[in-house]
Protein backbone atom coordinates (compact mmCIF):
# COMPACT_ATOMS: atom_id res chain seq x y z
CA UNK A 1 0.00 0.00 0.00
CA UNK A 2 1.35 3.40 -0.89
CA UNK A 3 2.18 6.36 1.41
CA UNK A 4 -0.95 8.17 -0.34
CA UNK A 5 -3.25 5.72 -0.19
CA UNK A 6 -2.63 5.03 3.27
CA UNK A 7 -2.66 8.66 4.15
CA UNK A 8 -6.03 8.84 2.60
CA UNK A 9 -7.50 5.95 4.26
CA UNK A 10 -6.46 7.09 7.72
CA UNK A 11 -8.15 10.62 7.06
CA UNK A 12 -11.17 9.00 5.63
CA UNK A 13 -11.10 6.79 8.87
CA UNK A 14 -10.58 10.35 10.97
CA UNK A 15 -13.45 11.37 9.38
CA UNK A 16 -15.88 8.65 9.99
CA UNK A 17 -14.95 8.43 13.83
CA UNK A 18 -15.67 12.54 14.24
CA UNK A 19 -19.23 11.97 12.22
CA UNK A 20 -19.48 8.88 14.61
CA UNK A 21 -18.84 11.09 17.96
CA UNK A 22 -20.75 13.44 16.76
CA UNK A 23 -23.81 11.58 15.98
CA UNK A 24 -23.40 10.10 19.46
CA UNK A 25 -23.69 13.52 21.04
CA UNK A 26 -26.55 14.83 19.29
CA UNK A 27 -28.53 11.78 19.86
CA UNK A 28 -27.92 11.28 23.58
CA UNK A 29 -27.50 14.40 24.83
CA UNK A 30 -29.29 16.85 22.04
CA UNK A 31 -28.49 19.78 19.75
CA UNK A 32 -27.22 22.24 22.87
CA UNK A 33 -24.26 19.30 23.69
CA UNK A 34 -22.91 19.25 20.04
CA UNK A 35 -19.74 21.24 19.97
CA UNK A 36 -16.41 20.81 18.61
CA UNK A 37 -14.60 20.97 21.70
CA UNK A 38 -16.77 18.11 23.05
CA UNK A 39 -16.65 16.00 20.09
CA UNK A 40 -12.65 16.32 20.08
CA UNK A 41 -12.56 15.27 23.46
CA UNK A 42 -14.47 12.21 22.87
CA UNK A 43 -12.30 10.61 20.32
CA UNK A 44 -8.98 11.96 21.50
CA UNK A 45 -8.52 14.27 18.92
CA UNK A 46 -7.18 18.26 19.68
CA UNK A 47 -10.18 20.77 18.34
CA UNK A 48 -7.45 21.70 14.92
CA UNK A 49 -7.99 18.21 14.08
CA UNK A 50 -11.69 18.26 13.88
CA UNK A 51 -11.01 21.53 11.92
CA UNK A 52 -9.17 19.75 9.30
CA UNK A 53 -11.99 17.97 8.23
CA UNK A 54 -14.70 20.27 9.24
CA UNK A 55 -14.62 23.97 8.62
CA UNK A 56 -16.89 24.80 11.64
CA UNK A 57 -19.46 23.66 13.24
CA UNK A 58 -22.32 24.27 10.53
CA UNK A 59 -19.92 22.30 8.16
CA UNK A 60 -20.18 19.19 10.63
CA UNK A 61 -24.20 19.95 11.66
CA UNK A 62 -24.90 19.61 7.48
CA UNK A 63 -23.03 15.99 7.42
CA UNK A 64 -25.31 15.38 9.89
CA UNK A 65 -28.45 16.43 8.26
CA UNK A 66 -27.53 14.15 5.03
CA UNK A 67 -26.55 11.31 7.13
CA UNK A 68 -29.96 11.81 8.17
CA UNK A 69 -31.78 11.84 5.13
CA UNK A 70 -30.03 9.02 3.93
CA UNK A 71 -32.04 7.24 6.70
CA UNK A 72 -34.98 8.22 5.97
CA UNK A 73 -34.14 7.52 2.58
CA UNK A 74 -33.64 3.92 3.08
CA UNK A 75 -36.94 3.87 5.04
CA UNK A 76 -38.74 5.18 2.09
CA UNK A 77 -37.12 2.62 -0.04
CA UNK A 78 -38.73 -0.13 2.25
CA UNK A 79 -42.11 1.80 1.67
CA UNK A 80 -41.40 1.28 -1.82
CA UNK A 81 -41.93 -2.61 -1.37
CA UNK A 82 -45.52 -2.21 -0.73
CA UNK A 83 -47.90 -3.63 -2.74
CA UNK A 84 -49.95 -1.15 -4.68
CA UNK A 85 -49.45 2.89 -5.32
CA UNK A 86 -51.87 3.96 -2.49
CA UNK A 87 -50.04 2.25 0.18
CA UNK A 88 -46.66 2.87 -1.15
CA UNK A 89 -47.68 6.59 -0.31
CA UNK A 90 -49.35 5.89 3.05
CA UNK A 91 -46.19 3.89 4.01
CA UNK A 92 -44.05 6.58 3.21
CA UNK A 93 -46.04 8.76 6.28
CA UNK A 94 -45.35 5.51 8.76
CA UNK A 95 -42.05 5.77 8.15
CA UNK A 96 -41.69 9.07 8.38
CA UNK A 97 -43.16 9.04 11.52
CA UNK A 98 -40.95 5.82 12.36
CA UNK A 99 -37.37 7.91 12.28
CA UNK A 100 -39.18 11.61 13.25
CA UNK A 101 -39.59 9.39 17.18
CA UNK A 102 -36.89 7.44 16.75
CA UNK A 103 -34.19 9.71 16.13
CA UNK A 104 -35.84 12.99 17.62
CA UNK A 105 -32.47 14.99 18.21
CA UNK A 106 -31.23 14.41 14.75
CA UNK A 107 -34.71 15.21 13.13
CA UNK A 108 -34.88 18.89 14.91
CA UNK A 109 -31.32 18.85 13.38
CA UNK A 110 -32.40 18.21 10.11
CA UNK A 111 -35.51 20.72 10.56
CA UNK A 112 -33.74 23.56 12.13
CA UNK A 113 -32.07 26.46 10.96
CA UNK A 114 -28.38 26.04 9.39
CA UNK A 115 -26.49 28.83 7.96
CA UNK A 116 -25.59 26.53 4.41
CA UNK A 117 -29.50 26.77 3.56
CA UNK A 118 -28.40 25.28 -0.15
CA UNK A 119 -26.01 22.59 1.47
CA UNK A 120 -28.99 21.71 3.73
CA UNK A 121 -31.64 21.40 0.62
CA UNK A 122 -28.70 19.37 -1.07
CA UNK A 123 -28.52 16.73 1.57
CA UNK A 124 -32.80 16.56 1.54
CA UNK A 125 -32.41 16.15 -1.86
CA UNK A 126 -32.49 12.57 -2.51
CA UNK A 127 -35.02 11.84 -0.14
CA UNK A 128 -37.34 14.30 -1.99
CA UNK A 129 -36.49 13.07 -5.53
CA UNK A 130 -37.80 9.98 -4.09
CA UNK A 131 -40.91 11.55 -3.06
CA UNK A 132 -41.50 12.69 -6.47
CA UNK A 133 -41.18 9.62 -8.50
CA UNK A 134 -43.34 7.84 -6.09
CA UNK A 135 -46.18 11.02 -6.66
CA UNK A 136 -45.21 10.05 -10.27
CA UNK A 137 -45.84 6.17 -10.32
CA UNK A 138 -49.30 7.04 -7.89
CA UNK A 139 -50.33 9.69 -10.81
CA UNK A 140 -49.85 6.81 -13.75
CA UNK A 141 -51.39 4.31 -11.96
CA UNK A 142 -54.63 6.28 -11.27
CA UNK A 143 -54.47 8.31 -14.03
CA UNK A 144 -54.52 11.96 -12.47
CA UNK A 145 -52.52 15.20 -13.75
CA UNK A 146 -50.31 16.60 -11.10
CA UNK A 147 -50.36 20.47 -12.31
CA UNK A 148 -47.17 20.69 -10.51
CA UNK A 149 -45.16 17.91 -8.83
CA UNK A 150 -42.78 20.21 -6.77
CA UNK A 151 -45.73 21.91 -5.32
CA UNK A 152 -47.30 18.52 -4.74
CA UNK A 153 -44.34 16.90 -2.57
CA UNK A 154 -44.10 19.99 -0.63
CA UNK A 155 -47.39 19.64 0.28
CA UNK A 156 -46.96 15.81 1.21
CA UNK A 157 -43.94 16.77 2.82
CA UNK A 158 -45.16 19.87 4.54
CA UNK A 159 -48.32 17.64 5.96
CA UNK A 160 -45.71 14.93 7.23
CA UNK A 161 -43.71 17.13 9.01
CA UNK A 162 -46.57 19.26 10.62
CA UNK A 163 -48.15 16.09 11.98
CA UNK A 164 -45.15 14.70 13.55
CA UNK A 165 -43.96 17.46 15.06
CA UNK A 166 -47.68 18.45 16.60
CA UNK A 167 -47.08 14.13 17.75
CA UNK A 168 -43.92 15.37 19.32
CA UNK A 169 -45.20 18.54 21.06
CA UNK A 170 -48.63 16.84 22.30
CA UNK A 171 -46.90 13.90 23.40
CA UNK A 172 -48.76 11.34 21.31
CA UNK A 173 -47.73 8.10 20.48
CA UNK A 174 -46.19 6.97 17.35
CA UNK A 175 -48.91 4.66 16.67
CA UNK A 176 -51.25 7.64 16.97
CA UNK A 177 -49.35 10.00 14.94
CA UNK A 178 -48.70 7.56 12.59
CA UNK A 179 -52.54 7.06 11.77
CA UNK A 180 -53.21 10.58 11.92
CA UNK A 181 -49.97 11.17 9.14
CA UNK A 182 -51.71 8.62 7.02
CA UNK A 183 -55.13 10.20 7.34
CA UNK A 184 -53.90 13.38 6.22
CA UNK A 185 -52.45 11.68 3.05
CA UNK A 186 -55.33 9.73 2.22
CA UNK A 187 -57.52 13.12 2.13
CA UNK A 188 -54.77 14.45 0.36
CA UNK A 189 -54.82 11.58 -2.27
CA UNK A 190 -58.16 11.93 -2.42
CA UNK A 191 -58.85 15.06 -3.41
CA UNK A 192 -56.25 14.66 -6.09
CA UNK A 193 -57.96 11.67 -7.21
CA UNK A 194 -61.55 13.24 -7.24
CA UNK A 195 -60.50 16.40 -9.08
CA UNK A 196 -61.52 19.03 -6.33
CA UNK A 197 -61.33 22.46 -7.25
CA UNK A 198 -58.75 24.70 -6.13
CA UNK A 199 -60.62 27.51 -4.61
CA UNK A 200 -62.61 25.13 -2.75
CA UNK A 201 -66.12 25.62 -4.66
Amino acid sequence: MSTSTRRARERASTRERIIEAALHVLETEGPAALTIRRIAADVDYTPPVVYQHFANKDALVVELIAHGHRLLLAGFRRAAEEPGADRRVLRVAGEYVRFARAHPHLYEVMNGPVRSADARRLAAEPAIAFVKDLLTSWSAAHDVVLADLDEACEILWGTLYGTASLGHLSGGGEERTRRLAEQALRAILLGWRTGLPDDGS
